[in-house]
């Protein structure tokens, strides 16, 4: 048992729909209800993904929301079923924490879709750590669409760029020049334990370039400052049992660098993708890798750029065919995702769905409907180890 290898594949809002709950948690005034990530790109478009369509995404999008997938509906080879989601988030925390064993166990503070959207007091503290006297925005906002806006602005004044969203988030962006990338990243660890005591899930520092708008664009230095996860993760358990743990992405970041060996960072999902590949080859025995590709949610989800998100599918099911082939026997790879993110779908925001659940290793295996933490439960149990909290393993 102490042989065997697992990885852990969260492909950041690939969504599948269905969620029963979605009633509950809106975009804007409207309801998420219908939403589906997957199935609304293979309808405007249908997808060439025959990998992970052989391991069942197909069959997990009709049985999570009742809507065949077009280039999807293909015979199951793989492991497949879809998960749903108890904690009370359609956020990155709450669905990659669930899936490590540890439901979010409280309500998330959010602010007000209104002008000024932060309170007097965390408008004070960012400007005390700052060193300014203002900050710009204090709205709600599309990441890319608030540095069109304010971007000149913030060059001009010093002053950061703060906004918000219906997630539980505070994200700052400044010019990675004119304000300093040091800067904004200490300004965000900082501030972030002010907002985690509010319970707000992340501070993220929103680094950008360019000098005027139309040439404003992000790079990739975010850094997201989460708050520490309440119980035991799949990544404390495994590595409290003496296993090596590998982070790609953010994952390091989500869970605040604990229960991490190893963590493996890059500019863009191209990186990841390298990073994934190569340990698919190297990682040693008995060890658990969890990667993040993340440029799905980034860079098409909250655009709403369709063709951009299907190109991207399509891209990465050609790395999850390398990455498989890379595997040794009795190794197992999971991809799954932490929420949805429609890009046919009103406003700019996460959709509440349930995600795919696809297997690699263990032959053709239909598990239905299970909930997010039996993924982990799945993972430890493969790799001979404890249970976490929450979850039952659909091994």
């Amino acid at each position: 048992m102490t042989e065997r290898r697992a990885f852990l594949v969260v492909m950041d809002s690939v969504g599948i729909g269905g969620a029963p709950d979605a009633d509950r948690f809106f975009n804007g005034a409207r309801p998420d209800t219908g939403a589906n990530t997957v199935g609304h790109i293979a309808q405007a478009r249908p997808l060439n993904m025959p990998n992970l369509a052989r391991l069942g995404l197909g069959a997990a999008v009709r049985l999570a929301s009742g809507q065949d997938a077009p280039g999807l509906m293909v015979p199951s080879q793989g492991l497949w079923g879809a998960a749903t989601e108890i904690s009370k988030g359609k956020d990155t925390p709450s669905g990659h924490w669930e899936i490590a064993g540890v439901p979010v166990p409280w309500d998330w503070h959010y602010f007000p879709n209104r002008t000024p959207a932060f309170p007097p007091e965390v408008t004070a503290r960012i400007c005390d750590l700052g060193g300014t006297t203002g900050i710009l925005a204090d709205c709600h906002a599309s990441g890319t669409q608030v540095i069109e806006d304010f971007g000149a602005e913030h060059i001009r004044t010093g002053w950061p760029i703060c906004y918000t969203s219906v997630d539980s988030v505070l994200q700052i962006a400044a010019h990675e020049d004119h304000f300093g990338l040091d800067r904004l990243i200490a300004l965000c660890q900082s501030l972030a334990p002010m907002l985690h005591a509010m319970r707000v899930g992340r501070v993220i520092a929103r680094p950008f370039l360019g000098e005027t708008p139309g040439a404003f664009r992000r790079t990739g230095n975010r850094r997201d400052f989460a708050i520490a996860p309440p119980g035991r993760t799949i990544l404390d358990i495994a590595q409290g049992a003496g296993r090596v743990t590998h982070a790609i992405g953010k994952i390091g970041d989500i869970f605040s660098h604990r229960g991490i060996s190893h963590l493996h960072k890059g500019k863009s999902d191209a990186n990841l993708a390298d990073h994934l590949i190569r340990l698919g080859k190297e990682a040693e025995p008995g060890s658990l890798t969890f990667a993040n590709f993340v440029e799905f949610d980034t860079n098409f989800g909250h655009r709403r750029d369709i063709p951009g998100y299907a190109a991207q599918l399509e891209w990465f099911d050609g790395i999850a065919g390398r990455f498989m082939a890379s595997l040794r026997p009795g190794d197992l790879a999971i991809f799954t995702a932490d929420h949805g993110n429609d890009p046919s779908w009103h406003g700019t925001d996460h959709t509440r769905e349930r995600v795919a659940v696809l297997g690699h290793g263990l032959g053709a295996k239909d598990v239905g409907l299970v909930g997010f933490s039996d993924i982990g439960a799945s993972v430890l149990e493969h790799l001979g180890l404890p249970p976490p909290d929450h979850g039952r393993s659909f091994l």
